[in-house]
Order: C-alpha cells, then structure tokens, then sequence
C-alpha cells in the first residue's frame, strides 16, 4: 500500500531534482501534454514496485564470506595487473598456418631445445638473434618495459608467478612457441585504498496503526520548520521524537561507507549539503528527517573493504534475483476468456 504522502514527497522530489517548485512542474507537465493524475499513478506504481521488490527479492541475495574473499582477490589481482610494469624477451619458433602435426611437432622439438639452453645458462640475447623468427630477434628478443596489460594475456598468465630472470615455456600461441625470460618487473606499491564517508544524523518516525504516514510526514515538517528556522536544535529534537537507537546521541549515525543505509536513504543524503536538512524521507523504516554533518576520504579497513564489497555483490545479486523473480511471476500469469452466462 502506498499512501498519498508519500507520492507526495516523490513529486517533491522529481520537482526538487529538475530544480522546480511543485507548482512549476506541474505547468511543465501541462505544456508537455501529460496530466497530474498520469504523473501520480506513475508514481504510486513506481513506489508499489520499490516495496515489493523489497519484500519479494532482498531475501534471496545472500552473499556468502567466500564470495567477498574471491571478489576482493579478483579486485586486487586487476589492480595489480594494471599498475605492473614488465620487461619480457622472447625467442618465437614460428608455426606456419596449416602447417602438419609433423612439422609442429619438430618445431615444437626446436623450441625445447632453445628453452633448455636458456635454463643452462646460454644468453638469452644470443639464442634470440639465432632462433627467433619474431621481428624483435636484432633486440636480443627485448619487447621492452611496458604495462603488464599491453602483453598479450597469454604471455602475462604465464609469467605472473615468475621471478626476474627467469625463464618461462615454451607456451604456444597462434603465432607459434614462444620461450619467454622475464628481464625486469616494477610492482606497483600498494595503494591506500580510501572510500568517501558521510556522517549524518536523523529523527525516524515509525508508521503503523498508532501513526499512518501521512502523519508521520506531517510531524517531520514541522520539526523541519522550527530547525530551518532556529527555533529548535536537531539533537535535541531527535532526543525527544527520534524512534531508533541513535536517538540518545541526538541521531549521530556516525561515519558511514556508501551502502550502509537503505538505497531511498542513502539518496537524499548523499544529494546534501554539510548542514543541510532534508524533506521528509520515506523509507521501509518509517519517516526520517535527515541532516548531513560531514563527508571525509577515510582509509578504508580490511573490514571495510569486505564490507563495500558485500554491498557491491549484493547489488548485483539483486538486479539478477530481480529478474529471476520477474520472470518467475510472468511465468504464472495468465488470462482466462469466460463466456458471459447466458
């Protein structure tokens, strides 16, 4: 069910958003040949989805500790990868197209050769410019230090666990055997991974028989007006109404990560200013009225980074739970033809 009020503070919103008063965008939409009542039901349609897409999905996007750890290695490993510098020379025994199983056979055989010189102790700039069919073979086989990523995957998954000097494969590409020794490699230093906070604080009012929402929304106005105005202080306002545990710390929610609160929360904060107070806020909770204290860049914590990557993995388990679920209730619908009864 969703109630007027909350349609109402939606338009609010679309109005606040385009940088319009109520009134003005509905002449916009009058000029734009669609009608209030259209804009409304679109509305309440939207907002009946939210809900149901709450109660109906959230339960099924559980995002299990392994999940975070592989997501976190993958994450690190990319980063890696694209700050790494690696210096690469090559012999390539060259395979022609089409060429018998024979003969990659024997080339194969030469490639070996070359490769077990190379472990020997044979220079590796010598063995290239005899050996090497590539077109670096006057280099010593030298690409040289470049970004891991402008290699060929096939050479970087190959000498990811290798130390400098050593000498890798052969490996066999589409271009033939390639014996590979790793001249020089620049790890990138670890980075300081920080994450933009909030820290804001807020007044809920819980809805429910005792207080629909519209009344809710009507209550947060008014303490709103007398903060906006400087006749009431927030903390000690939400000392007083606030219906959650932050109540007795004025509604300090503390510094924040993004994710952290419900995303039609989250929104309005994150459009604040420091010190800027909000329209009433709607969310599953109940009505909030929030104020913005501070943002700050903050290192993040092994158990923040887990935790922003729990979020992120959540989100995309919901958008496939989401459509997984959709179908689901195409699926069962159906239209069933009657004949009037005669």
């Amino acid at each position: 069910k969703v109630e007027e009020g909350a349609i109402d503070l939606a338009e609010q919103n679309i109005a606040r958003q385009n940088q319009l008063t109520v009134a003005e965008l509905r002449k916009r939409l009058g000029q734009d040949g669609l009608s209030l009542k259209q804009l409304r039901d679109d509305l309440r349609t939207q907002l009946l989805l939210a809900r149901l897409r709450e109660r109906e999905v959230e339960p099924r996007a559980k995002v299990t500790d392994l999940e975070v750890d592989q997501f976190l290695q993958e994450q690190l490993a990319r980063q890696s990868l694209a700050q790494q510098e690696i210096n690469l020379a090559q012999v390539l025994v060259a395979v022609p197209e089409g060429a018998s199983a024979e003969t990659v056979a024997n080339l194969k055989a030469r490639a070996d050769r070359v490769a077990a010189q190379a472990r020997a102790g044979v220079d590796f700039a010598t063995l290239a410019r005899d050996y090497s069919d590539g077109t670096d073979r006057t280099r010593g086989g030298e690409m040289g230090l470049r970004a891991a990523e402008r290699y060929p995957e096939i050479f970087i998954n190959a000498v990811k666990d290798a130390p400098v000097q050593a000498i890798v494969g052969p490996i066999r590409s589409g271009a033939g055997f390639h014996i590979l020794k790793v001249i020089d490699r620049n790890d990138p230093k670890p980075a300081v991974v920080t994450v933009p906070q909030s820290r804001a604080r807020h007044i809920l009012l819980r809805t429910g028989p005792k207080l629909s929402e519209s009344a809710a929304v009507a209550l947060i106005k008014g303490y709103r007006q007398r903060i906006v105005e400087g006749g009431a202080n927030f903390a000690d306002l939400a000392r007083e109404h606030s219906q959650d545990g932050s109540a007795k710390q004025g509604g300090d929610l503390g510094w924040v990560n993004p994710g952290q609160f419900v995303p039609e929360f989250e929104e309005v904060m994150n459009r604040l200013e420091p010190g800027e107070v909000s329209e009433p806020v709607v969310s599953r909770f109940g009505v909030h009225l929030i104020q913005l204290m501070e943002r700050r860049d903050a290192p993040m914590s092994q158990r923040d980074q887990r935790e922003v990557a729990r979020n992120m993995l959540r989100e995309k388990k919901m958008e496939e739970a989401y459509a997984t679920w959709a179908q689901e209730v195409r699926d069962r619908a159906y239209v069933e033809l009657r004949d009037p009864p005669q």
